[in-house]
C-alpha cells in the first residue's frame, strides 16, 4: 500500500496552511504554543471555533448538510496536523467529535436544529457523564438512573472523571431507564442542561496541579423528556457508536507528534560535554526509537484511515491504537524529563494567566514537562485501561 500524499493533497496541505494561519490570532497561538496543560484553554477554544465556522472548517468530519466539508479522511487528517503545527488549539472533542455526530445520527430533526449549529459554532462546552464509582470500563453496569414522570426525567445517581463539567454548559449522560431488563438494553442517553437545578460539581485534584477532572452529582435533576437522544433503552448503541466513531482519535497521534518534536527541540538545545544530548548515545538511541514508534503507529492510524481489510472487527483497530497511543504519551513525555535532568524537578503550578519564563538557565519548554509526565502516567488508564484493551484484542483478534 502507498502511503504517499498525492500532488493535489499537498497543494491541499499548503491551502490549509495559509488558511488557518491567516485566522489563527497571534495571542491564541502564543498561549497555545506555550502550554503547560493538559487541555487547550476553553477560552481560546471558543473564541477559535468561531473563526474556523466563518470559515466552514469548524467540523471537518460532519456530514456537508450538518456544516462538513466533505473532504477525505486524509485530508481531514492533514487538516488536523496542520492544526496542531500551527499551535491552533484543540478540537473541542466531546462536542464536535463525541455528541455532535451522536445528535445528527440518532436524534431528531428538533434535536439537531437546535444542538449542531451550537456544536458547530463552539458556543457551548460539553462533558461526557459515562464514567461512574465502580463502573469505569463497564459502562452496563452503571447505576444512575431516570425515571419519566410526564414529560421530564428526573436523574438520580453519580458520575467520575468527568473532564471540564465544572465549566460545561452541556453534557451528555449515560442512564437507566430500565432497572428490568438486560444493562445493556435498559440504558439511555440524554442531554442535560448543566446549569439544572440539583447538578453539584466537585472538581478532582490532579497531580500536575490541575483540576480538569470532576465528580458530577445529580439529585433529582429534571430533564425534560425532549432531551433523550434516539429510542428509549437504546443509549448502549449511541454510546457504542461514539467510541467508535473517531476509532483513530486515540491514538494521540498528532498530540504525541507534537511533544516527540518537543523532546528532540529540547535534545538538540540542551549541551553537555560539549555535545547536544541529541547526540550522546544514550538519548541519541531512544529518540530513533520514539520516532520510528510514532512512524509506525502513524501508519496504523493512515491504514485505517484508507479502510484496509483486516478481517477483523472495528474495535480491534481502536483498541490496538488507544494501546500504542497512551504508552506513546508516557514514552515521550518521560524522555523530556529524562533531558531535562534536575532543571525537571522545579516545580511549576499550570495556568493561564502564567506565562512560560523564558530566561538563560530555564527555557520556554522547561515549565510544565514534569507536571504533564507524571498525569500521563494515567493514560493507560483513562479511556479504557490497557488491560481492558487487551482482553478485547483476545476475544475479538485472537478468539481467546
Amino acid at each position: 500500500m502507498d502511503f504517499r500524499y498525492t500532488e493535489e493533497d499537498e497543494i491541499f496541505r499548503q491551502d490549509v496552511r495559509a488558511g488557518l494561519r491567516a485566522i489563527l490570532p497571534a495571542d491564541i497561538r502564543e498561549r497555545q504554543r506555550l502550554t503547560t496543560t493538559m487541555n487547550s484553554d476553553t477560552h481560546d477554544q471558543r473564541d477559535w471555533f468561531k473563526l474556523l465556522d466563518d470559515k466552514g472548517w469548524s467540523v471537518p468530519a460532519w456530514p456537508v448538510e450538518y456544516g462538513g466539508t466533505g473532504w477525505s479522511a486524509i485530508r481531514k487528517y492533514i487538516f488536523e496536523d496542520e492544526m496542531y503545527l500551527a499551535s491552533a488549539p484543540e478540537f473541542q472533542w466531546t462536542g464536535t467529535h463525541m455528541v455532535g455526530p451522536v445528535i445528527y445520527t440518532f436524534g431528531n430533526d428538533a434535536q439537531k436544529a437546535r444542538f449542531l449549529p451550537e456544536i458547530r459554532r463552539g458556543t457551548h462546552i460539553w462533558c461526557q457523564g459515562f464514567s461512574e464509582p465502580g463502573s469505569g470500563s463497564d459502562l452496563a453496569s452503571l447505576r444512575t438512573h431516570a425515571k419519566l414522570e410526564g414529560d421530564k426525567y428526573i436523574v438520580n445517581g453519580q458520575k467520575i472523571w468527568t473532564s471540564t463539567a465544572y465549566e460545561a454548559d452541556w453534557g451528555f449522560f449515560l442512564v437507566k431507564t430500565d432497572l428490568t431488563v438486560k444493562p445493556q438494553a435498559g440504558i439511555s442517553f440524554l442531554l442535560i442542561d448543566m446549569k439544572s437545578p440539583g447538578i453539584t460539581v466537585r472538581r478532582i485534584p490532579q497531580i500536575n496541579d490541575e483540576e480538569h477532572l470532576c465528580e458530577v452529582f445529580l439529585d433529582n435533576v429534571e430533564v425534560p423528556a425532549e432531551n433523550l437522544v434516539g429510542t428509549p433503552g437504546k443509549g448502549w448503541t449511541s454510546a457504542k457508536f461514539l467510541l467508535e466513531h473517531e476509532r483513530t482519535s486515540s491514538a494521540f497521534i498528532f498530540w504525541n507528534k507534537r511533544e516527540l518534536r518537543r523532546a528532540r527541540m529540547i535534545a538538540d538545545d540542551i549541551v553537555h560535554d560539549g555535545r547536544p544530548l541529541s547526540q550522546s548515545p544514550a538519548f541519541a538511541g531512544r529518540l530513533a526509537r520514539l520516532e520510528a514508534d510514532l512512524a509506525a503507529l502513524e501508519w496504523s492510524v493512515l491504514r485505517v484511515l484508507a479502510n484496509e481489510s483486516h478481517g477483523f472487527d472495528a474495535s480491534v483497530a481502536s483498541s490496538i491504537l488507544k494501546l500504542r497511543g497512551s504508552e506513546m504519551q508516557q514514552a515521550t513525555t518521560e524522555i523530556q524529563v529524562d533531558l531535562l535532568a534536575t532543571r525537571g524537578l522545579r516545580a511549576y503550578v499550570p495556568g493561564r494567566d502564567q506565562p512560560a519564563p523564558s530566561l538563560p538557565d530555564w527555557p520556554e519548554y522547561v515549565p510544565g514537562r514534569t507536571a504533564i509526565a507524571t498525569i500521563m502516567r494515567a493514560a493507560t488508564l483513562y479511556g479504557g485501561t490497557k488491560q481492558v484493551q487487551k482482553n478485547i484484542l483476545a476475544k475479538l483478534a485472537f478468539g481467546l
